[in-house]
């Protein structure tokens, strides 16, 4: 009675384990970024059309990137897309949900490389 007792606890336990470890983990790095040319141009410089893809599971919102040198010659709607100099607020901080995608435009010479650096994740 003992070793089944046992054997009952150890696997309650794994399954426990097991569980929680496939829990949704989610951080900025489920952010995917793709760029492409729209077609258009803006001051002779071409369109850019950014999205930002979350792939978890779970809402990101107050999502910054990286935007140390960032130029546009087309003004972005604070809404989408607020620069600081060396950071960007995307979407004013609001939800980007989870396997939903966010765009913007700009214009510039050559695309600008965006990188997620932070973000705060919600769960439900």
């Amino acid at each position: 009675m003992m070793k089944k007792s046992l054997c009952l606890v150890l696997v309650f336990i794994i399954l426990v384990v097991r569980g929680s470890s496939q829990a949704p983990y989610c951080s900025e790095k489920n952010l995917t970024i793709y760029q492409y040319e729209s077609g258009a141009l803006v001051e002779n410089k071409p369109e850019w059309t950014v999205i930002i893809t979350n792939g978890c599971v779970c809402g990101q919102m107050d999502v910054e990137l990286d935007c140390f040198g960032y130029q546009t010659v087309k003004p972005v709607d604070p809404l989408l897309l607020t620069s600081n100099g060396q950071t960007c607020l995307v979407n004013n901080g609001q939800f980007i949900y989870g396997s939903q995608s966010f765009n913007f435009t700009y214009a510039w010479d050559s695309s600008f490389p965006f990188r997620p650096i932070s973000s705060q994740i919600a769960c439900s």
